[in-house]
């Protein structure tokens, strides 16, 4: 079978954040997927099938890190589309049927994906004991996201102190559900992006994710209230970065980037 290394919301190789899609006629057993995972070894392996015509969706689609299977994934979806539509096995919009519900990604005149994701839900909630000390850095809010996402948005002073984070990865693993999303507003919007984020998930096998779709459900309603607009542009990553534009449309998020392939091959297991 067919094997791809994705490169997801960038439009160059070797940024954004790298996912393995395989496409499939019916999902194996579960231990057969999360070992293929473990051994491609990326922050996300999506697995995808074709659904009978007719029905809610398209294809079916799940996503494995190195150690378990996730909720929702942004990335990995985006870099499935993007395989989807360069094969030819899709054209125009596609559905996805997983475990958060019905996905969509709609291939743009551009080149670009614009998946149709769920908004999360935001509750403030007090700073956790210890989050300052692992993260190293003076906290200004903290607020819970969505069941299938399950992140805590750290919002902290500046970008600067985003960029200069080295969290303890122990710690955090104590502190929070899926993981960590901090993010503050850009220091200088007129570089193309409206504010940053880095994403910290040791405790599903992920020190730092380079460019977290799924989080952009709750990024994006958390900058259109303090800036005022419903479209965005989130820049996210330390060592990679990669740009995911926003557009909040109420109870659905818009997510829009580009992918590019940089590995097939052919899986033999």
């Amino acid at each position: 079978m067919r094997i791809r290394i994705v490169d997801a919301f960038t439009d160059r190789p070797f940024s954004g954040n790298p996912a393995g899609v395989l496409l499939l006629d019916s999902f194996p057993d579960d231990p057969w997927l999360q070992k293929v995972a473990a051994e491609v070894n990326l922050s996300e392996t999506a697995f995808a099938h074709p659904l009978p015509e007719g029905g809610d969706a398209d294809w079916a689609l799940r996503w494995f890190t190195p150690t378990t299977e996730v909720d929702m994934c942004g990335h990995a979806t985006l870099a499935t589309a993007h395989v989807l539509h360069t094969t030819g096995a899709a054209t125009g919009t596609v559905r996805f049927a997983a475990r958060c519900g019905i996905l969509g990604a709609t291939a743009e005149e551009d080149g670009t994906l614009t998946m149709d994701f769920p908004t999360s839900s935001l509750t403030a909630v007090p700073v956790p004991d210890g989050l300052e000390e692992a993260l190293g850095a003076e906290i200004v809010s903290v607020h819970d996201t969505a069941a299938h996402i399950g992140d805590l948005v750290v919002e902290v002073r500046d970008e600067a102190t985003v960029r200069a984070l080295t969290p303890d990865f122990a710690a955090l693993v104590r502190l929070s559900g899926r993981g960590v999303i901090v993010t503050a507003a850009a220091e200088q919007p007129e570089r193309g992006y409206d504010f940053v984020s880095r994403g910290f998930f040791p405790g599903v096998g992920i020190d730092e994710d380079p460019v977290t779709g799924s989080a952009h459900t709750a990024l994006a309603p958390f900058w259109s209230a303090r800036l005022g607009r419903d479209e965005l542009t989130g820049l996210q990553g330390g060592a990679r970065t990669g740009l995911v534009r926003t557009r909040l449309r109420g109870d659905r998020t818009l997510l829009t980037g580009h992918a590019v392939t940089v590995i097939e091959g052919e899986l033999r297991a």
